[in-house]
């Protein structure tokens, strides 16, 4: 695996809306973003589904909290009213109603002006999935025996649409998987109460 720099453009807004709270990262995986995060002198409260991600996450970075959990459980109470949530990648396995509600939980959780920074897989990411898997929904596969979904710029928009002030929705493609790999970055901050 490659180096993927995405977030260190990102890190002076994470300061400022992270204040003193600890970023609550969905979906850590073994870390990648755990480490630029606490790196960057940040408080990180992480949690992968993958006990084997989410152990190696915590050897990586003995500074963050990182812990075994399903994104649908409730949030860890150490991160009541994040300033920010981190999601790259993690949000991807579930059909549309249960990533819609998702997403209403992320912006409960944040507190009025945080921010969500996210990256989703894109409908044209050929090599990871977006063809040639059984369909569940529009756009949602059954990829190797795991669900993922790809998103386009309208289910973005459909997903963003309603307490959301768009700062960035970025289309561009990694190499971070070796393979080319098109993903959406998608930064957003909670609008209202």
């Amino acid at each position: 695996m490659l180096t993927d720099p995405w977030l260190n453009r990102w890190l002076p807004l994470v300061r400022e809306r992270a204040g003193k709270d600890s970023v609550l990262e969905i979906g850590c995986g073994h870390g990648d973003d755990t480490a630029v995060l606490s790196n960057a002198g940040l408080s990180v409260y992480a949690f992968d589904l993958s006990r084997t991600a989410a152990g190696l996450a915590k050897i990586r970075v003995p500074k963050a909290v990182v812990e075994c959990r399903d994104v649908r459980d409730p949030f860890p109470e150490q991160c009541c009213e994040p300033g920010v949530v981190v999601a790259s990648l993690s949000l991807h396995y579930f059909a549309w109603d249960e990533t819609q509600a998702l997403i209403r939980k992320i912006r409960s959780t944040l507190r009025p002006g945080g921010i969500l920074l996210c990256r989703l897989n894109s409908t044209q990411d050929r090599n990871f999935g977006a063809s040639g898997h059984p369909q569940l929904e529009s756009n949602f596969f059954l990829v190797d025996g795991v669900p993922k979904r790809f998103f386009d710029e309208a289910s973005i928009e459909s997903l963003f649409a309603v307490g959301w002030k768009r700062i960035s929705v970025e289309h561009y493609f990694t190499g971070k998987y070796v393979k080319s790999k098109a993903l959406w970055e998608v930064v957003l901050e909670k609008e209202g109460a």
